[in-house]
């Protein structure tokens, strides 16, 4: 069948585009490898419990803050959104807690109870990500996209600023000690990441009732309305090339599809690897693609509870060594940092059936199962890992031991295999602020009918996939035509 638009991976990017292009009278045909789609919003159910794999909470989803109009844009503002504590995230420094409150200026004072002396720092601090906040719509704009506030923030250090506005050394940390919603690199990281996310979970935080698989659930029922496909266990297994434009895709290795455009939510290097051989791309090119670094991974312990043993907690903790630099993380078999969520009882009870304990993980403690069965040494490893989790975050949660029923785990190797990512990395490829030109990528590529989206071009996350999908449609409608019901 020949369609208006193929899109290659049924993640979050992939998913928004494909309802981008049908709301606007595309026939559109988005391909997913697995059984299930959402890439990282995938959810899994073990004994009657439902376990999230990637996402766990948004910010910036209240009126008029930075997720909001996405969202209502693709009708998912009435999922079950719960809106978390005001004090929302907690983080543990050593054995001293610090907390962030909704709201610019609530986030001040409540930050500044511990550190009194850095209040002017403070406000200047949310002043800065507050504003650039309020300018993530100038992205749809050419006019101001050069204005200080978007494309030059991709070229600042995000630590150089932190080091610039904050004096104490210790709020610094506090400040970072939410950083498993990125990576943090002292030499690399842009502004622009670090401030629009931060900042759209200073205005509101939520987590989903039940799982986000409803967010891909929810776009794969309005495309499929709008007359749309979604095909499950289709792997894009090569792209096909007739003077110099896709004219195909290869499906599961025989089966072919054409198409007038192409979109890939795969990786860039996954995507340039279908096209074997290509008069529009070069070698240099497809090299360069191809050895850009990559975020590191995060292992995941997905902890079933005995029922009723533990309440639920609307805020999520985060844990650090006091000895340890957050700029430079140390990948020790020890866990120097965590994030901790609870899942939200979906019974409507006071005691939540899960937790998960997610710690930054490199590629190289499970490379040398990349093509090899995964043997019991492998289920070793994620074995100690979970451990050493466990007892880390006990240090917080002296009672989690006792609560322990089961533990399921995701290591680096599961992300590549779910989500296609070069050595499953949980951001995709690091945005590079000494070279953003060669590291920030553009949807548009050098084949003329084939664009690319995802979080491995700009800003990650589910705010910045959403933004990114918008400029991958525009270079097929134009964004006038794209932005108009906005």
């Amino acid at each position: 069948m020949n369609y208006d638009v193929i899109i290659i991976g049924g993640g979050l990017g992939g998913l928004e585009c494909g309802f981008i292009l049908a709301r606007h009278g595309l026939n559109v045909c988005v391909l997913e490898q697995h059984t299930q789609v959402g890439g990282c919003l995938q959810t899994f159910r073990r004994k009657g419990v439902t376990f999230d794999t990637g996402f766990h909470y948004v910010g910036g989803l209240g009126e008029g803050e930075s997720l909001y109009p996405f969202f209502r844009y693709f009708g998912l503002l009435d999922l079950p959104w719960q809106r978390m504590d005001d004090l929302f995230d907690e983080v543990i420094i050593g054995e001293q807690p610090y907390f962030f409150a909704n709201g610019h200026e609530r986030f001040v004072d409540t930050l500044a109870e511990s550190f009194p002396h850095q209040r002017k720092q403070l406000e200047a601090y949310t002043a800065f990500l507050k504003t650039v906040g309020e300018h993530l719509l100038d992205v749809f704009n050419p006019d101001v996209m050069n204005g200080k506030y978007v494309l030059p923030l991709f070229g600042r250090s995000a630590y150089e600023f932190l080091h610039e506005t904050i004096d104490d050394p210790l709020l610094r940390k506090v400040l970072s000690g939410t950083s498993l919603k990125m990576e943090l690199d002292a030499d690399k990281l842009p502004l622009y990441t670090f401030a629009q996310i931060h900042n759209s979970y200073i205005q509101s935080a939520w987590r989903l009732r039940g799982g986000g698989s409803q967010i891909a659930d929810r776009l794969v029922q309005q495309i499929e309305a709008m007359g749309g496909t979604v095909r499950t266990r289709a792997g894009a297994t090569r792209l096909i090339e007739t003077n110099g434009r896709i004219t195909a895709v290869e499906v599961n290795g025989d089966e072919q599809l054409t198409a007038r455009f192409f979109i890939s939510n795969a990786h860039p290097a996954y995507t340039y690897s279908m096209l074997e051989e290509s008069r529009c791309i070069r070698k240099a090119f497809r090299k360069r693609i191809t050895h850009l670094p990559n975020t590191a991974g995060v292992f995941t312990a997905n902890i079933r509870l005995r029922p009723d043993s533990v309440p639920y907690c609307n805020r999520n903790i985060y844990l650090h060594d006091e000895t340890s630099d957050l700029w430079r993380y140390r990948f020790d078999k020890e866990p120097s940092g965590m994030f901790i969520s609870y899942k939200i009882p979906e019974n409507g009870d006071s005691y939540t059936p899960n937790i998960d304990l997610l710690t930054p993980m490199s590629w190289a403690e499970v490379e040398r199962w990349k093509d090899a069965p995964r043997d019991a040494d492998y289920a070793a490893i994620k074995r100690e890992k979970a451990e050493a989790c466990v007892a880390f975050a006990a240090r917080r949660l002296p009672w989690l031991r006792d609560a322990v029923e089961e533990i399921y785990t995701s290591t680096p190797l599961s992300y590549r295999r779910y989500t296609n990512t070069v050595d499953g990395s949980a951001y995709g490829i690091q945005k590079d602020c000494t070279s953003p030109i060669s590291t920030v990528l553009m949807p548009r590529t050098p084949v003329p009918n084939l664009f690319l989206t995802g979080q491995n071009l700009s800003l990650h996350g589910i705010l910045g996939v959403s933004v990114t999908s918008f400029f991958t449609c525009a270079e097929i409608l134009g964004m006038k035509t794209v932005t108009k019901d906005f």
